[in-house]
């Protein structure tokens, strides 16, 4: 028989133009080699402009979805993007209790690229007290991460630096932090990995530099939040992971296409599309594929 392939079980909404949500999910992981695993929790309107509206599914639905495929494949890694609700939330942060060996990792969205609300300030709350105490990673933006830092607070934040957002969501109890800069005022991109030092302390592990490149790009969280769980699946140590899948990411932005009005799509299948040039193209995949 072949060898199947490291599988990682992701819980997404759905995206009708393919840029982001279960769609992104699944695309960025079968680049990377695993066999995409999908449970819905949403059905959204929207296109690469913008979120018109989500519906989300009625959380045992999505409770019979995972349990039933859990029961049946074993799971390399989670991820989770857009949950649609607080029962959903609730439902996912049951399952995941009994899977405290499997890695978890949570792309916290919040907006749409356009500025779409998807969580509001309770479903916030849940996401930090039922899902984050369980997380291996999650991978919020700067944006993100000082909301979800003091989401229980009226303070004024956007001028919380970023470490103290960090040292935050440590605080309840995720295992790392990666906090993406693309909305930062930086001439390039800085990536910053936060968790715990071997002598127990926490803080900031590493900064990671990329070129900011021109555009603005829909599904690029859920591209690397994916890629990163892939990585782990395939057995890298979580800093090996988060290396390689920012730099697919990167690849997958500089080959972004425009397939319509609004925002650029990543090419997850970058390295497959110049047959002429089969060579070059591969050199680009992770060292994972190779």
């Amino acid at each position: 028989m072949t060898p199947t392939p490291p599988t990682v079980l992701t819980f997404a909404a759905t995206d009708p133009s393919g840029g982001a949500g279960l769609q992104a999910d699944i695309l960025a992981l079968a680049s990377i080699g695993c066999h995409p695993l999908s449970v819905v929790t949403g059905i959204t309107v929207q296109d690469t402009v913008g979120v018109e509206s989500v519906m989300a599914l009625d959380a045992d639905w999505v409770n019979e979805q995972a349990r039933t495929i859990l029961e049946d494949v074993q799971v390399s890694a989670f991820k989770l993007g857009l949950l649609g609700s607080i029962e959903n939330m609730a439902v996912i942060a049951e399952i995941m209790a009994d899977y405290p060996d499997v890695p978890l990792l949570i792309d916290p969205i919040l907006t749409s690229g356009r500025g779409d609300e998807l969580a509001n300030e309770e479903m916030q709350a849940a996401m930090c007290e039922l899902l984050f105490p369980q997380a291996t990673l999650i991978t919020p933006n700067s944006l993100e991460a000082r909301r979800l830092a003091f989401y229980d607070e009226s303070e004024e934040i956007q001028h919380t630096s970023l470490d103290e957002a960090a040292m935050r969501l440590l605080g309840m109890g995720a295992e790392y932090v990666l906090i993406t800069g693309t909305h930062e005022r930086s001439t390039d991109v800085v990536n910053s990995l936060y968790g715990v030092y071997p002598s127990g302390a926490s803080g900031l592990i590493k900064s990671y530099h990329w070129e900011r490149l021109a555009g603005s790009y829909h599904g690029s969280g859920c591209t690397l939040t994916s890629a990163i769980a892939a990585c782990l699946a395939h057995g890298l140590s979580m800093e090996e992971a988060i290396q390689e899948a920012q730099e697919y990411t990167w690849q997958t932005l500089k080959n972004a296409f425009r397939p319509g009005m609004g925002q650029f799509i990543p090419d997850r299948f970058f390295w497959a599309r110049d047959d002429s040039d089969v060579d070059e193209q591969v050199d680009k995949v992770p060292s994972i594929q190779h």
